[in-house]
């Protein structure tokens, strides 16, 4: 038992080490029998298929009053579970991707109020609603803009500028 208790503790540090040391150990298993499981084995993975070794080994040894030989397979199958069940969160966590970004080009056709004016030739600033969030962007306009008036976004040339134009009310 001492054995499936040394294997378990040694899947347990392997996995407190590549949480710790993220990406540090994670060319440990490049090449490993010649390229067959790479993209399968990792070492949060085999981390994981010892630990359930080692204490699915203590487990059927204690519970089920099992041998050496049906305690070792006890805890591969159930280090093999673990494995790939590690395998496919890790796969599920990798591919999840977010929601695209919102993009100055969004703003086009939205209403915001101007909140440092906006002389005829220069940069005054506006306060737009970007994602539902208040963004203040610079802005420029054909003509001067009082502060406080209500704007329509008509282009959005950079990241951080808008054109806009005075709404008539």
């Amino acid at each position: 038992m001492a054995w499936f208790f040394g294997l378990g503790i040694t899947g347990v540090v392997l996995l407190a080490l590549s949480l710790v040391f993220d990406g540090v150990l994670d060319g440990a298993f490049d090449g490993v029998l010649d390229g067959a499981l790479d993209g399968y084995l990792s070492l949060p993975g085999v981390a994981g298929f010892l630990a359930a070794t080692g204490f699915g080994g203590v487990l059927a040894t204690e519970l089920l009053d099992a041998g050496p030989v049906v305690a070792t397979g006890c805890g591969a199958a159930l280090g093999a579970a673990t494995a790939w069940l590690t395998y496919r969160f890790g796969r599920a966590l990798m591919s999840d991707r977010t929601a695209v970004a919102p993009r100055g080009d969004d703003l086009v056709g939205t209403a915001g109020k101007v909140v440092t004016a906006i002389p005829a030739d220069g940069f005054g600033e506006v306060l737009l609603r970007l994602a539902g969030q208040p963004v203040k962007f610079a802005a420029r306009s054909g003509g001067p803009v009082a502060r406080g008036a209500e704007v329509w976004v008509e282009a959005a040339p950079t990241a951080t500028s808008v054109v806009v134009r005075a709404v008539d009310r």
